[in-house]
């Protein structure tokens, strides 16, 4: 029997591989009900949890997840945050860094886990990597400490062993169990025989403070990788899209850019009407360090921020988020300088 007092999870099943069982008579994956969860992972049985579900209907493949659905998230978690100690979301694994990113920022305050996972096998194939990413998954967004605060306070991504800070890892692999990678930030925890939390690695936060949530997002963004050859007009036409407020901008190496003067040109005249241009890196490892090289100075000389060692998923979901607060492009250089959910790394001076 389960006492009042024991671990409590909430499991919100949005979509995604993990919630699929194969169909006996078509050979065809089918979404199944989640009400009928413990069937299909008996091995919860023997958590001593109370373990409620919450389903997406219909679920949601993740290649349609946007901002609205996100919302739809925080409300969830908003509505039965002081009824449970943490919460587990089940998604698909290619847009699953997005919504991380997105979460971590619009979860204000979060004293609570909130932990994505998801799997490369439907749960129902005798191979899944399903049930190992949900069941530790609960066990993490239950842990607590002596004092009843949470291990984990902090959106995460559980996936293959490994629990990564959600805003710091991207997809790498659509082919292998381990789909995920946080390359500038290392594991909160690795699952073995045990979960060994890296302490000094997890988010420090005040339990006293009330969680806050946002929900407002401007699309109004746009993601241009550079590559040998860019044309000038294609440039042109990117920072001339009607209703442009930002551009996430994939460099080469530590942060370097063609130094063609239309180019150094049209990053100027576009940070002068007020785009937010952040530069990060194409290299999946490292920082962009603009003042390094005479490129780099170019850009900075053209208005361009530096994303440090962020996520093309954490820059563009901040940005996103930052423009639909209504900020202004001066207060969004200023919070795209600052990290707010430990999103990046700035380099000691």
């Amino acid at each position: 029997m389960i006492k009042p007092d024991y671990p409590s999870v909430l499991l919100i099943y949005t979509g995604g591989t993990i919630g699929m069982i194969e169909n006996p008579e078509t050979g065809a994956l089918e979404a199944f009900n989640f009400d009928q969860l413990q069937e299909n992972v008996p091995e919860l049985k023997r958590f001593n949890y109370r373990i409620s579900s919450y389903q997406f209907n219909p679920p949601i493949d993740s290649s349609d997840m946007e901002p609205a659905l996100w919302a739809k998230l925080v409300k969830i978690i908003q509505y039965n945050y002081d009824n449970f100690d943490g919460f587990v979301i089940l998604h698909g694994t290619d847009t699953m860094a997005y919504t991380a990113s997105a979460l971590s920022f619009m979860l204000e305050n979060l004293s609570k886990p909130v932990i994505l996972t998801g799997s490369q096998l439907p749960i129902g194939v005798l191979r899944t990597d399903g049930k190992e990413n949900l069941i530790t998954s609960i066990e993490i967004a239950a842990a607590k400490h002596p004092d009843g605060t949470a291990v984990v306070p902090e959106v995460c991504i559980f996936f293959e062993n490994h629990l990564l800070r959600g805003n710091r890892t991207t997809k790498i692999n659509a082919e292998n169990f381990n789909a995920f990678r946080s390359y500038n930030y290392p594991a909160l925890a690795t699952a073995g025989i045990h979960i060994k939390y890296e302490y000094d690695r997890i988010r420090k936060v005040d339990p006293n403070l009330p969680m806050h949530t946002h929900y407002v997002f401007d699309t109004n963004v746009i993601i241009l990788t550079l590559f040998p050859g860019i044309q000038e007009n294609i440039v042109r036409t990117v920072l001339n899209t009607p209703g442009l407020k930002a551009v996430v901008l994939k460099t080469y190496g530590s942060g370097n850019a063609p130094q063609k003067p239309w180019f150094i040109h049209l990053l100027a005249e576009a940070t002068a009407k007020g785009i937010v241009i952040v530069n990060i890196s194409q290299c999946q490892t490292g920082m962009v360090e603009m003042a390094r090289y005479e490129t780099g100075l170019h850009l900075l000389d053209a208005g361009v921020i530096s994303g440090y060692d962020a996520t093309v998923e954490s820059v563009l979901t901040k940005l996103m988020f930052l423009l639909g607060h209504g900020l202004t492009p001066k207060e969004i250089r200023s919070e795209m300088n600052r990290s707010i959910a430990g999103e990046f790394t700035k380099p000691m001076l």
